[in-house]
């Protein structure tokens, strides 16, 4: 299997991998079934049929997966239903592949039409990871936050500071919060203060969802795999915070917003470019732009004005946590994490 899978068949079959590693028996065995009815001349082969020039970030398994899984949450799929614990069934009652394959056959224009769509993921498990980077920020300043989120999706990790993070000896956040990580640190948890102040927070997406509306909140809940129900349970939690507490996220070119964004130094704060698992949508040209901007801007950083970019983005089987601070230019890596930011392993060095 080439790094970068090319086919459908290889996109279908390292997307089934990963989705084992990550704990859905369920989209694995689905994939795989896919990925035979490819092989047969089935509806798989016609929707997916030509894409093998679709670049591999846009993730087009997890893009028909998450097509398939919003007609089953809308319950015009019955007899999957029964195979997707989201919904009330049971993941091993039998094999789910007849069901999701009829459930193409009969919805196919339709899914067809979804698959022209971006995958909108807003994994609200990601906010463990990234605290801690925000923590580091705001102690080695001692400013207040202003954190910029490049495709912050439904803005639900802009909303970190109201969920609650126990580490089993302290709690930071907002403790009486229905978002709440325990036991997700392997090993020793990081240094967490009790609050960070936050002056400001707004984020830029393609295609921003309002998590406070049902069309969102479905688009959110049909790309989180169905046979986890905990991540499921917790994105329904964060969309509650969000209801009561406001985030802007414009729809932009992550690229130009980044230019906009830190055009000029803005004292008194430490602002913090963050991002993860973003820059595999970006094309090459954007994500240079994206990264000239943040160059610049260190450049122009200064003691009342530093900058930060933190990072949470692929690094083979795990993610890493990266952080570089202007005006010093050092760059470290903070941590590695499950993708869906689960379990987590914070570097002490």
């Amino acid at each position: 299997m080439p790094e970068r899978p090319s086919t459908v068949l290889e996109v279908l079959a390292f997307q089934a991998t990963e989705c084992r590693r990550a704990g859905s028996a369920l989209y694995e065995r689905i994939l795989r079934g896919v990925a035979d009815d490819v092989r047969a001349g089935g509806v798989s082969a016609r929707l997916l049929g030509g894409r093998e020039d679709d670049p591999f970030g846009s993730a087009l398994a997890l893009r028909l997966l998450g097509a398939v899984h919003r007609i089953v949450l809308e319950g015009r799929a019955p007899h999957l239903a029964e195979r997707y614990p989201s919904v009330g069934g049971a993941a091993d009652a039998c094999d789910p592949v007849p069901a999701f394959l009829a459930a193409l056959r009969e919805h196919e224009d339709e899914i067809a039409h979804r698959l022209a769509a971006g995958v909108q993921t807003n994994e609200v498990g990601r906010s463990a990871v990234l605290i801690g980077g925000y923590a580091a920020v705001a102690e080695r300043t001692g400013m207040p936050l202003r954190v910029l989120e490049v495709g912050a999706s439904a803005g639900l990790n802009l909303r970190f500071d109201h969920y609650a993070y126990d580490t089993g000896s302290q709690v930071l956040g907002d403790p009486r919060s229905p978002v709440r990580f325990r036991g997700v640190w392997e090993g020793e948890p990081p240094a967490l203060p009790r609050g960070i102040a936050v002056a400001e927070r707004r984020g830029c997406d393609r295609n921003p969802l309002d998590p406070t509306t049902e069309e969102g909140r479905l688009t959110l809940l049909s790309y989180v795999w169905p046979d986890q129900t905990e991540r499921i349970a917790r994105l329904e939690t964060a969309i509650e915070v969000a209801r009561r507490v406001p985030v802007t996220v414009d729809a932009a070119d992550a690229a130009t917003w980044v230019e906009e964004q830190l055009a000029q130094p803005l004292p008194g704060v430490a602002t913090v470019v963050a991002h993860s698992i973003v820059l595999q949508y970006l094309p090459p040209e954007r994500r240079r732009r994206f990264r000239a901007a943040l160059d610049e801007a260190g450049r122009v950083a200064t003691d009342v004005a530093p900058v930060a970019w933190l990072r949470m983005e692929p690094a083979g089987e795990r993610a890493e946590l990266r952080l570089t601070s202007w005006p010093s230019g050092d760059e470290e890596l903070l941590a590695a994490a499950g993708y869906h930011g689960q379990p987590i392993w914070w570097s002490h060095s």
